[in-house]
């Protein structure tokens, strides 16, 4: 365990299931202490106990972060329990499968509330405790559709672009007031996780995630990296980089191949899950899902992104290789 780790202190929502699930397994591995915030008691009372045995430290605490109150006595748990607030990772989200005109409107309100309020309620209590503490990281899971809208999944695409919006602009707010917080946003790209299952389905089929997937490890990683290294935004997975390239390039043929493809993408042959967390919690703790394709262990791309040495290295190595390669042809003329 890294003495700097040990030291850190780590609030993380949505912790019983997918990314949170990981980033806490992880984060523990590396002997962080670990407020974990959920609204399923029972997944979060097996995952405490789970960390503590193995010799960690970690505190659960019943969360719903789409209620302001919950997350203020969520902060104070915290402090009390370990003195104060180095890190704040607000990953709690949930999604809707069908087209827009086919959801409730208590649906898109109750997404919304989870998805993006309960964001702003993590962040904003945050900041507080972090500026108390001389400073912190707050992290923000968004998704690669912050950047680029996808069908059948509208209203969870625009609750990842209003986190965007939030948290660009709160960073920019804290920077010119010189608060020492890094606020850094993750974009997953399609990730093996509990998603699908936790979503409400209003499809005729079950739901599936799109190509390329990834391992929710990728994420984790990502995210307990920018607890080090402050980022301003990263995508995890080349794909979602793509999607978003592309999107921001070519908006109306991004439209057209989207309307051909995502439709497909997101459904399997296989009648609908009816069971979903939207309202009320998942109990599994689980961190990845049942996408029967291939999942992709590690992203270049996101590796590449964060370290650019790699890529300089990369390169210099092509160089040194396109000249041994025209030395040898000259040595044989």
């Amino acid at each position: 365990m890294d003495r700097i780790w040990k030291k850190k202190v780590i609030v993380i929502t949505g912790a019983s299931s997918g990314i949170g699930l990981t980033t806490a397994r992880m984060a523990a591995q590396r002997g962080a202490k670990l407020v974990l915030a959920a609204r399923s008691e029972a997944a979060l009372r097996q995952l405490e106990e789970e960390i503590n045995t193995a010799g960690g430290e970690a505190m659960a605490v019943v969360t719903d972060v789409g209620n302001e109150q919950d997350v203020r006595r969520l902060a104070e748990a915290a402090v009390t329990r370990f003195g104060g607030i180095d890190t704040w990772i607000n990953d709690a989200a949930v999604s809707i499968y069908g087209k827009l005109t086919a959801v409730p409107a208590e649906d898109h309100h109750k997404l919304f509330q989870t998805n993006f309020w309960g964001m702003v309620n993590g962040s904003l209590t945050a900041i507080g405790y972090l500026k108390g503490r001389g400073g912190g990281a707050l992290i923000n899971v968004g998704s690669t559709v912050s950047d680029r809208a996808i069908p059948l999944q509208g209203m969870y695409s625009a609750s990842k672009h209003a986190v965007k919006g939030f948290t660009d602009a709160l960073r920019m707010e804290l920077e010119e007031e010189g608060a020492p917080i890094s606020v850094t946003l993750i974009k997953p790209g399609s990730i093996n996780t509990p998603f699908t299952r936790h979503a409400k389905n209003y499809m005729e089929a079950e739901a599936n995630v799109p190509a390329p997937v990834y391992a929710p490890d990728v994420v984790a990683e990502t995210i307990l990296y920018c607890c080090e290294h402050p980022q301003r935004d990263v995508f995890v997975g080349g794909g979602g980089k793509a999607i978003s390239a592309s999107g921001y390039m070519a908006p109306r043929l991004t439209d057209r191949l989207m309307g051909r493809t995502m439709f497909d993408q997101q459904k399997k042959d296989a009648p609908p899950n009816r069971r979903d967390s939207l309202f009320a919690p998942s109990e599994d703790l689980a961190e990845r899902g049942d996408y029967d394709g291939h999942v992709m262990e590690s992203s270049l791309y996101t590796k590449t992104s964060l370290h650019p040495w790699i890529t300089g290295a990369l390169m210099v190595g092509l160089g040194v290789a396109a000249v041994a390669l025209l030395s040898a042809g000259e040595d044989e003329d």
